[in-house]
């Protein structure tokens, strides 16, 4: 009796775990939970995220795609109020066929005395936006929402367009129960691929469908029916570290339509290559067209070569053209909008009518010039040939000896092969004059380099070190810098100096700040107070004084997404210091070298003792842009023995 009342229990509980939670119920207990179990640090969680895709027939429209969502979410903290909005972009150009939203309806659930209160969303909670000319977007603001409510969710997306959004497994909260299914008619067929670092085993099955039309006529026809099952799924930490762009590495399933064949019809291939889809791009109108046009900048161009005595003065020459010539005006896009000779007379454009433009004149010339398509960093890396894949263009020179040179005038602090962030993501195809197209890598294999020089002289009389600091950007991270700083006030610029570092500013200079060309120099002198502790009569300090790392940047047990750095980077420290003669070193840190597996970095740390000097010199180089999870606990252990190096103190004592 015993054994066979514990399986009842068991099956019961089975049971009620597997039933499907209904729409516009809630419980008490899910209302009274403060931290979410799975993860105690969630300002929110997915407590179900549903979702099913499949395909109706619309006599006058033919074959529709149609998604339904039933997402429940709690908030637990006030940060986790962000999820009390929600924004659904969809397709909606002025001209053509149109996705809509449908069914859309939602309660807000909190716990007021004990008891249940519900509240639903009406139309005042709606707005929708247009974006640009092709898409738009739905926000609901979700009302009477607080720490502790949840929000049960519905909507449908119909669509004309046979493109099935990636059914996606990991987001930035964690999600109690995940359940999508995607039914795909006989007459469609679609390429399946995972992406990212964590995927959900998937379930297919044969369905039979049928097909009933107005004249009471019906077709019977087949489904694959795809089902996707997971509970308890960690959040994807976008707070991580060097988590840039994480949604290109969330597990996902992708489907991509290769073909239909539909009833005494043909089949239709839709799978494509990158020759094919280069070719289309580059003879649509606003593309190759554009590159021809040259009469409109024929007098400019001219007139700024004269003083032009090689290629590389050419080069540099009708970049900088360009760049003073047209603004971007923020949109992306592998297509003109307006076309390159009115951008030019408007002085601005989009990036495709700057850097089509810039190709033009670079070929004008004499210059081997090509565009290259790329897909930005925030729409993901193109797996397969298609056209959607790319959404931006810049434009390559190649040189005599062989190399090329990639440039992007849209960014005002750009140069020659420093693209802005946004177009660093892996390899584009360079379109060439007669259509053909090749992979060029996007990724710059010189390291962007940080030079720092302290000098630093230690006077125990007023108790205070003061010194000369100058630090010395090339490559990306002076981009970055510019970026960043050319837009503040100098006082603004020396407040967040001293506020990083714990010193107080005595002058300030910065050489070469609005030339791209040449590096950033930025020089100040200092005093300080707070830089040496004594104790006992001693005196101790890291050799790196405020440019020592004190925290290792990497925290988490494990991640399951890689480590983006951008460009490969050197950091560069050279450090003199001048002590007091009457004091004399009694122990400073001893030489090291750590080395990262497979050559992806090196730290290096040498003291030495000099009379009354202490000298430094110190490297710290990732080779990688990109450091898969595998070396993550071996990134990890690097940064942890670095901190450990750079915080170990230098002690003095008296003579």
């Amino acid at each position: 009796m015993k054994n066979l009342l514990s399986l009842l229990i068991v099956l019961f509980i089975s049971t009620s775990n597997a039933q499907e939670i209904k729409f516009g119920k809630v419980s008490k207990q899910e209302l009274e939970e403060k931290i979410n179990p799975l993860d105690s640090t969630a300002d929110a969680a997915y407590l179900l995220n549903k979702r099913k895709t499949y395909f109706s027939y619309d006599v006058n429209n033919g074959w529709m795609i149609n998604t339904e969502y039933h997402q429940r979410i709690k908030i637990y903290t006030k940060e986790g109020l962000e999820y009390a909005t929600k924004k659904i972009n969809y397709r909606k150009p002025d001209s053509g066929e149109k996705e809509s939203i449908n069914s859309l309806k939602s309660y807000s659930f909190n716990l007021v005395n004990n008891k249940i209160e519900k509240t639903k969303l009406s139309k005042k909670d709606i707005f929708d936006e247009k974006l640009n000319e092709y898409r738009s977007r739905k926000t609901v603001t979700f009302p009477n929402t607080k720490e502790g409510t949840i929000i049960d969710l519905k909507y449908k997306i119909k669509s004309p367009y046979w493109s099935i959004n990636p059914v996606i497994f990991e987001y930035n909260v964690p999600v109690k129960q995940l359940t999508c299914t995607v039914e795909i008619p006989e007459y469609f067929t679609f390429n399946k691929n995972y992406k990212g670092y964590f995927s959900i085993p998937v379930k297919e099955t044969e369905i039979n469908r049928q097909l009933l039309f107005s004249n009471n006529n019906t077709v019977n026809y087949s489904a694959k029916k795809y089902t996707f099952t997971q509970e308890n799924i960690n959040a994807v930490n976008e707070k991580e570290p060097y988590a840039r762009n994480i949604n290109n590495y969330r597990g996902k399933a992708e489907f991509e339509l290769s073909g239909t064949k539909f009833p005494n019809s043909m089949y239709k291939n839709y799978t494509t290559t990158w020759e094919a889809v280069c070719k289309t791009i580059f003879n649509a109108s606003e593309f190759g067209d554009e590159l021809k046009r040259s009469s409109y900048y024929k007098d400019d161009l001219a007139a700024i070569l004269k003083s032009a005595k090689s290629d590389t003065d050419k080069i540099i020459l009708i970049y900088n053209l360009v760049k003073s010539k047209i603004k971007w005006n923020e949109y992306h896009g592998k297509y003109t909008e307006k076309g390159v000779k009115k951008a030019y007379k408007d002085g601005s454009g989009n990036v495709a009518e700057i850097n089509l433009m810039l190709t033009s004149m670079l070929r004008s010339a004499g210059l081997n010039s090509n565009p290259v398509l790329i897909s930005t960093k925030d729409s993901g890396v193109p797996l397969f040939p298609t056209r959607n894949g790319f959404n931006y263009v810049i434009s390559k020179v190649n040189l005599k000896d062989g190399t090329y040179v990639l440039l992007d005038a849209s960014e005002k602090y750009s140069f020659a092969n420093i693209l802005p962030y946004r177009t660093l993501n892996w390899s584009g195809r360079e379109i060439l004059a007669n259509g053909n197209s090749r992979e060029v890598d996007l990724i710059p294999t010189k390291h962007t380099k940080e030079n720092n020089i302290l000098y630093v002289k230690i006077d125990t009389d007023l108790g205070e070190v003061n010194g000369m600091f100058r630090k010395s950007l090339t490559g990306h991270t002076a981009m970055f810098y510019r970026q960043l700083n050319n837009i503040k006030k100098e006082e603004d610029v020396i407040t967040a100096i001293e506020e990083k570092y714990n010193i107080e500013v005595d002058d300030f200079k910065i050489s070469n700040k609005n030339n791209a060309a040449k590096p950033i120099t930025q020089t100040l002198k200092f005093t300080s107070e707070d830089l040496i502790e004594e104790v006992n009569g001693k005196l101790y300090f890291s050799p790196l004084l405020f440019l020592a790392t004190t925290e290792n940047p990497f925290k988490s047990e494990k991640r399951n997404f890689p480590i983006d750095y951008i460009v490969p980077w050197q950091d560069k420290f050279t450090v003199s210091i001048t002590i007091p003669e009457n004091y004399t070193v009694e122990s400073f840190p001893k030489e090291t070298a750590i080395a990262l597996p497979d050559n992806l970095g090196i730290f290096k740390y040498l003291v030495s003792i000099q009379g009354n000097k202490i000298k430094l010199s110190s490297v710290l180089q990732i080779n990688s842009h990109i450091v898969n999870p595998q070396y993550y606990t071996a990134i990890k252990d690097f940064y942890k023995q670095l901190v450990e190096k750079q915080t170990e103190n230098i002690v003095l004592i008296k003579k």
